[in-house]
């Protein structure tokens, strides 16, 4: 069994890789040589290839690891040989020929509805007066004002983008339950890190747990990077 020392850092649908920096720290302060992809947004295929573009950079086992949509994006692009473990962060897992829209199709019964604006020219938005309490409803007021302010269009053929051969079946995956998300319900998130085989941790946290909780991601990470084969 080899120790990966490798992480790659993908970020979700309406905020872009600088969310990672909390634990992006974290993990080269324990010596993991961390890369973070900046999705295009655009596409699932452009996500997944621009992901890939860094994987090409680095030598030797890497963890890839995906929040919210990045989820669907690790699931597409982690085939990559160089990936030897996935982990979820309160993200969606599909399956093939599965896309973000067909697992949000039927919310559980008394779901929290992500306050998603009707799309502007083939991209989507949150409400800005909803964002915080629906994205990041344990961070500072205004960090999740900030966010809220900065968010990074999502295309609507990102979120429609159905995965060809989802590579948790094939991969080792580790998945981190955010209890208290309240755009990905915590019952869908167990769901689908049962379904995945996923090695499933649980912590009190927004959809925005990587800012809030940056330690228990880390260390879920952690936990993936020992256990790769």
């Amino acid at each position: 069994m080899n120790t990966a020392r490798n992480v790659v850092l993908v970020h979700g649908g309406f905020v872009d890789g600088s969310g990672w920096q909390r634990v992006y720290h974290l993990l080269r302060q324990d010596g993991y040589n961390v890369r973070v992809v900046q999705n295009p947004t655009v596409s699932l295929e452009g996500d997944a290839t621009a992901t890939r573009q860094i994987l090409q950079q680095l030598d030797g086992p890497t963890v890839l690891v995906g929040h919210s949509y990045g989820g669907a994006v690790i699931s597409e692009a982690g085939t990559h040989p160089a990936v030897s473990a996935l982990v979820y962060i309160a993200a969606f897992v599909p399956d093939k020929g599965e896309s973000v829209n067909t697992l949000i199709a039927n919310p559980p019964p008394g779901a929290p509805v992500p306050p998603i604006l009707p799309p502007q020219d083939g991209f989507l938005f949150l409400d800005r007066d909803k964002f915080p309490a629906s994205f990041a409803g344990d961070l500072p007021a205004d960090e999740a004002q900030f966010m809220a302010d900065s968010q990074v269009p999502w295309g609507v053929d990102a979120l429609g983008g159905a995965v060809s051969e989802p590579a948790w079946r094939a991969k080792p995956s580790w998945y981190l339950v955010a209890t208290d998300d309240r755009m990905i319900p915590p019952p869908a998130q167990r769901t689908m890190a049962e379904r995945a085989g996923a090695s499933v941790a649980e912590a009190a946290g927004s959809h925005s747990i990587y800012l809030s909780q940056p330690q228990a991601v880390a260390d879920l990470i952690k936990q993936a990077a020992a256990g790769s084969r």
